[in-house]
């Protein structure tokens, strides 16, 4: 069965990498993406599959309830893939009105749309799936067992509070109305395309500028963390087999404290200058190109305010259910993680403003 996907946030970190898998394994399929291209969507980033044709971009709001349905319409839409969100804790901190306005206003306008197009009117088989975090269940102690899909709900920041009442509107949509909705619930993820604000692309494109590498309070806060490749192809496994109504967890089983990843990523990067005499005059200010290790730039900096403690993820129901397992370790991950950034300078440099 051929499928028609709105990917809604496609330009952005998580979306794109979703919207290559899917065009890259499910070519007869129409892929339209809806981004609003805010800071941290980068249309760049999809330009070799809109030279070819492979999907079309919109630009627009999805809280634009009237361009949610001229797309649908014009594309004949049977299945929204949503992403589109605000997701950077810190901003949800210091601004949380944006992200109430898109995480909550935006998928109700989305669900809205969906129910209209095809409860309402068409009655086609369909799929709502729902991208989502596992900080909506809030924070671990380091004898806590893994988050689970029925794990109560506690989110600790505006930016998890918001992704937690998008879950709920989603949830809502199945049982009131009977659309066809699945949710996920992902770990941190990394790899190509991650804007460089978050902690493992900050910190490698810091190396390569001689920047400091930032560490909150004393690096012992703890994440599960998922290459996005495989965040991928987890979703891509939702959409075929998963169950209407049902959430699935989709972990990277990689549990490690913010410190770790950071020397981790320090051993990566030496590693990679040490077999490459030319990193160094392409990157100058780098402390490799001196004679020096990266974790020679490691600063302690004071805690951020609601700094969730661990997240950990139990992805048993989508490896059972579904048989996703990832592929990646946080090792091999890693690597594929810098050799792409130190590939594409040309995508990141602007980005650093």
């Amino acid at each position: 069965m051929t499928r028609s996907l709105m990917v809604t946030g496609g330009a952005g970190f998580i979306g794109v990498n979703f919207v290559y898998h899917w065009a890259l394994t499910r070519p007869d399929d129409q892929l339209v993406v809806l981004d609003a291209l805010t800071y941290a969507g980068n249309r760049a980033s999809l330009s070799s599959l809109e030279q070819t044709k492979r999907i079309r971009f919109v630009e627009g709001d999805i809280c634009d309830a009237a361009l949610v349905a001229q797309v649908m319409a014009a594309h004949d839409i049977d299945t929204i893939v949503h992403f589109a969100a605000e997701s950077h804790v810190d901003r949800s901190i210091t601004g949380p009105d944006a992200f109430i306005r898109t995480n909550l206003e935006g998928t109700h306008t989305l669900l809205a749309a969906a129910r209209q197009a095809w409860l309402i009117g068409s009655g086609r088989e369909h799929r709502f799936h729902h991208v989502s975090t596992d900080e909506v269940y809030g924070a671990l102690t380091a004898a806590d067992p893994p988050f689970t899909e029925t794990t109560r709900y506690e989110p600790n920041s505006p930016y998890s509070a918001s992704k937690a009442g998008s879950d709920h509107l989603v949830r809502a949509y199945h049982h009131t109305y009977g659309l066809q909705v699945t949710t996920s619930n992902c770990s941190n993820n990394y790899g190509p395309f991650h804007f460089p604000e978050k902690l493992i692309p900050l910190c490698l494109t810091r190396i390569l500028d001689g920047g400091q590498l930032p560490v909150y309070g004393d690096g012992s806060n703890i994440r599960d963390w998922l290459y996005v490749e495989d965040h991928a192809r987890g979703i891509a496994a939702i959409l075929e087999s998963g169950a209407p109504g049902e959430t699935y967890n989709i972990g990277g089983h990689n549990e490690w404290a913010n410190l770790d990843i950071v020397k981790q990523l320090c051993r990566v990067m030496d590693d990679r200058f040490a077999a490459d005499d030319t990193l160094a005059s392409r990157f100058p200010k780098a402390p490799q190109a001196r004679g020096n290790s990266a974790e020679s730039l490691i600063e302690f900096v004071g805690d951020r305010a609601g700094h969730d403690w661990r997240y950990a993820i139990d992805a048993g129901k989508i490896a059972e259910e579904l048989g996703f397992i990832p592929q990646e370790t946080f090792e091999t991950g890693l690597v594929k993680t810098v050799d792409w950034y130190l590939g594409n300078e040309v995508w990141w440099r602007p980005l650093l403003g």
